[in-house]
């Protein structure tokens, strides 16, 4: 493949081989008609991981020899889906040739049998009664039901035949027929002559619908691959965020002013994506505004009026459309004249590789054979009643254009959809339409918010305005230009101010040196005393666990007794100085502080892993020679063995062997089971192209690195040229070498990343996430950056706190943050110290976040802390601290001590490192009690405790009160 996969998408190609190599053996022995399904949520490739499964059918893998002689059979239930299907996997698979991808033509398509070694792309709009091809003719000696009868009659040891039903192109009753034709090739079909086909792979969403294409009504076993929303989530692939705009009050919000909303939104994508794209040295992703019309009555093209819209988003830009740039797909249309501009025509399919459209103009015809992930934006003109297919329309919106999760700018990591003619309740059936297309799970969180009310705020740690504004007396009733923010063409704004509402006389003004005023909208700072009260939400935790097991119950015994809850009960104000975010932020992300991911599997194996490092630091500059030095070390073990067979006068006998290929070749066939299986078969001498294909399975159980090509550069015998080949082929069928092998592999990639680590906060994003990319697929606790954001997008919480000395904050600089008791009073005491600067919430889940690997009941999990603390330090300028308040009564709470203890002995730059709680001090009252385990002498009591009991005495005997 020309693309990297992803981890889950390896793990499902890996998983498919294995069950289609057994389904197929099923059907050899029992002849039982095999069903393999590929059940995957939108976005997560199911084109790119069914294109991996042939090639590596075709042309073998470590672990299973290849079948050239294949023949698949692509099934799908549209034309336009053919041609989507067959162009991937000519983009993405490199070893499959172009000739081998047949498009079957009902005109002129006649044969008896299907050729080995091709893909047939098929779909079931040819396969109706009066389609060519289900008829005889003077030109069609065979039906295609005869052709793929007797293919599957006398080739069923290579036929695969693929049904495609997640990309559905058909509605209503095309899609029931549709439905009914592909039931054929999996039940049989005595109108067309047709034998249950006898390994079928189908592709679907969710197990819902593959179920009801498969039936009840049929004896197919079935194999099933499943890959999770969660794992589509976490790999970049697709948004965070799909968020729908409505108005709240339509009478208040025509349809031509949330256009105004919609193209301001688009144009703010625009111009940071570029800012991202120019920064970070990738091509620009050029957003695409795509704009749903009404559908037209009488010889109207469209009953929305064309000429307002593209003058309206004219007008809010500032500029006009050139030639182009806006373009439509109103089915048998031509060109049109909008508004004076030249619209062409274009189909769906060819709207992504288009870099000059950023308008696109349609009605109905996007859900399908569309894949156009620069869609960033969409307004829709459509009434409440078409949620359904704008559901369907969001699923494919939902890629992101460069493939990854963006680390600097959180706010491209969504994509918006505004609704005029919607409301709460109709957005909610959009939502409701999607979790049902997905089987109740989107791999996205969707959310709707009114225009009145925005759902999700823009925090960043650039300096914000109200750090510097300057500030004067405005006369009452007196106009100024920042009543009018968007142009001339609104009506004034009504000044907000900070201290109305919540926040009666909390602004504080503090004069700076230049005249200025530094206008700091505080909130109200509980100061605290500690109240015993019953309560069992002491803590909500905030880990990965801790948020969704509150609601399970599981990671967490219930409280055995009554804890001690903070209670604010005197309010007071805070001012804080400037802030100087970004100088923060820039500290942070320099020293590249630890943090880890957790995975269940490790997705490669340490050699491939550790080519991957090799190549990226010697690509980006960072060790020009790692790779060379991989290679020669593993031509040195190669050599040393071939030595130690010659000392010990193996050689020639083990030569011998290779050349009669009597070595056991511990690879599977195409059935699933091992070849040869251990038994030495005589066989006559091997020719060339025999020992070729011996090296080539040497090279794929070394790991398909290349390792032979180093070997030979450097030992190859001009007088013997086959002897460098005969070498690696004795390296590699000895399962002894195959370990040390693995070990130095094992080895070398931690030694690498330990001391190149460092140097990749250094390097451009790109090289950052292919650096993530590559240490989290080799280890199942991996280690990597920790990396800041600059810019976040933050749900609103409306019961929040506002606060000043957030490390991410609005444009206002506030940062509305919800807390519980306990966090509220950790923080107040924070907020207190001398050398405090500001404070971040550490967030589960978010790709930024620090985390830290804990076990609980014998897994391996991941910890969130709830706050970092920045401090002044007199040296380093700032240093950072680690705070978890935590309940003693948690059941993860020895784990999550220890977890905490691991961290700081492996991070010795962090300062604090505390788990906290609270506890009575000398006069009887409760405050908090703080563990440190930055020291090593805690740390090391922590990591030797065995039970709760024994973390709960060293609280009594190291645990400090903070002043």
């Amino acid at each position: 493949m020309i693309c990297e996969l992803f981890p889950f998408q390896k793990q499902a190609v890996n998983e498919m081989r294995l069950r289609v190599a057994m389904a197929l053996n099923n059907y050899r022995m029992l002849k039982i008609p095999q069903v393999v399904s590929l059940q995957a949520p939108t976005g997560s490739g199911k084109t790119i991981i069914m294109s991996s499964l042939i090639e590596d059918i075709f042309y073998g893998s470590e672990q299973f020899t290849e079948q050239p002689e294949a023949i698949f059979v692509w099934l799908s239930d549209s034309p336009q889906l053919n041609e989507q299907s067959k162009q991937k996997i000519e983009l993405k698979a490199d070893k499959i040739r172009m000739d081998q991808c047949v498009v079957i033509s009902d005109e002129a398509f006649d044969r008896e049998i299907l050729e080995d070694g091709h893909i047939y792309f098929l779909n079931t709009q040819k396969l109706g009664k009066a389609a060519n091809l289900s008829r005889h003719s003077d030109t069609r000696q065979y039906t295609i039901w005869e052709t793929i009868e007797n293919t599957a009659r006398k080739k069923a040891d290579r036929l695969y035949f693929i049904i495609d039903e997640a990309h559905r192109g058909m509605q209503g009753r095309q899609a029931g027929t549709a439905t009914s034709i592909m039931q054929r090739f999996i039940k049989g079909s005595s109108e067309q002559n047709l034998s249950p086909i006898p390994v079928i792979i189908g592709m679907s969403a969710t197990a819902e619908r593959f179920n009801s294409l498969v039936g009840r009504a049929t004896n197919s076993t079935l194999h099933k691959v499943v890959i999770s929303p969660a794992q589509v989530r976490q790999s970049g692939l697709l948004k965070d965020r799909i968020v729908i705009t409505y108005p709240e009050d339509p009478s208040k919000h025509g349809d031509m002013a949330v256009l105004q909303a919609a193209t301001d939104e688009w144009q703010d994508k625009c111009k940071h994506w570029y800012q991202y794209t120019y920064e970070q040295h990738y091509p620009n992703v050029n957003p695409v505004f795509v704009i749903q019309v009404c559908a037209g009555s009488g010889n109207k093209v469209s009953d929305t009026d064309l000429d307002d819209v593209i003058a309206k988003i004219e007008e809010r830009m500032g500029d006009s459309f050139k030639e182009n740039e806006v373009v439509h797909t109103f089915g048998s249309t031509g060109t049109l004249t909008i508004h004076g501009l030249t619209v062409p025509h274009i189909e769906p399919s060819e709207i992504a590789e288009d870099r000059r459209i950023r308008v696109v103009l349609f009605k109905e015809n996007l859900s399908t054979g569309w894949d156009c992930p620069r869609a960033e934006t969409m307004m829709s003109f459509q009434r409440a009643e078409d949620a359904t297919y704008i559901a369907q329309l969001l699923g494919r919106m939902v890629r992101t254009p460069l493939q990854c999760h963006v680390l600097v700018d959180d706010s491209l990591n969504d994509v918006r959809l505004f609704l005029p003619y919607f409301n709460q309740d109709t957005v909610q059936k959009v939502i409701d339409e999607l979790q049902a297309t997905e089987g109740g799970e989107i791999p996205t969180v969707v959310d709707g918010e009114s225009l009145e009310d925005q759902t999700y705020d823009t925090w960043s740690v650039h300096n914000h305005q109200y750090q510097r504004k300057k500030t004067q007396k405005q006369m009452v009733g007196q106009m100024s230009l920042f009543d009018y923010p968007n142009g001339f063409q609104d009506e004034p704004t009504v000044a907000s101010s900070t201290a109305a509402g919540d926040m009666p006389n909390l602004e504080a003004a503090v004069a700076n040196q230049d005249g200025t005023a530094l206008i700091i909208p505080a909130e109200e700072h509980p100061s605290v005393t500690l109240e015993a009260e019953p309560r069992n939400d002491v803590h909500n935790d905030q880990e990965t666990e801790g948020k969704s097991e509150a609601a399970t119950g599981e990671g967490k015994q219930s409280v055995k007794k009554e804890q001690p809850v903070l209670t604010p009960v005197v309010s007071q104000m805070s001012m804080f100085p400037t802030i100087d975010r970004e100088e923060i932020t820039k500290f942070i992300n320099e020293q590249g502080y630890l943090t880890y991911i957790v995975r269940s599997v490790k997705i490669n194996s340490y050699l491939k892993s550790l080519m991957s490092l090799a190549g990226l630091l010697s690509q980006f500059n960072i060790c020009i020679i790692a790779n060379e030095d991989v290679k020669n070390d593993v031509a040195e073990l190669i050599r040393n063995y071939v030595n130690g067979l010659h000392d010990a006068g193996r050689y020639d006998e083990l030569t011998k062997q290779v050349m009669e290929m009597k070595l056991s070749v511990q690879i599977f066939d195409v059935f699933g089971e091992k070849i040869q299986n251990d038994n030495q078969i005589d066989m006559f001498t091997a020719s060339e192209s025999d020992l070729d294909r011996q090296l080539r399975v040497a090279d794929a159980k070394m790991g398909g690195c290349g390792f032979h090509l180093a070997y030979g550069r450097k030992y190859i015998d001009f007088d013997n040229p086959n002897a460098f080949k005969v070498d690696c082929i004795l390296f590699a069928f000895d399962s002894e070498c195959i370990a040390n092998l693995n070990q130095y592999a094992e080895k070398k990639f931690h030694e690498l990343n330990d001391q190149y680590r460092k140097y990749i906060v250094a390097k451009p994003e790109k090289c950052q996430k292919q650096y993530s990319d590559i240490v989290a697929n080799g280890d199942e606790i991996s280690k990597h950056n920790f990396i800041l954001p600059e810019t976040i997008s933050a749900k609103v919480v409306a019961d929040g706190i506002k606060y000043a000395d957030h490390l991410f904050a609005n444009a206002d600089g506030i940062a509305k943050i919800k807390l519980n008791g306990w966090e509220q009073a950790v923080l107040a005491e924070e907020q207190k110290r001398k050398d405090y600067v500001c404070w971040l919430r550490n967030p589960s889940r978010q790709s930024w976040s620090l985390r830290m690997p804990y076990e609980i009941d014998g897994k391996c999990k991941e910890l969130y802390p709830d706050f970092l603390i920045i401090r002044r330090d007199p040296i380093l300028k700032y240093i950072v601290d680690i705070l978890e308040p935590h309940n003693p009564d948690f059941k993860d709470n020895l784990g999550k001590a220890k977890g905490l203890a691991n961290y700081a002995a492996n991070e010795p730059r962090i300062g604090r490192v505390q788990l906290i709680r609270i506890g009575k001090d000398a006069a009887g009252e409760n405050r908090f009690k703080r563990l440190n385990l930055a020291k090593g002498s805690i740390r090391n009591k922590v990591l030797a405790a065995i039970n709760t009991d024994e973390l709960d005495h060293i609280f009594d005997t190291d645990g400090v009160f903070e002043d």
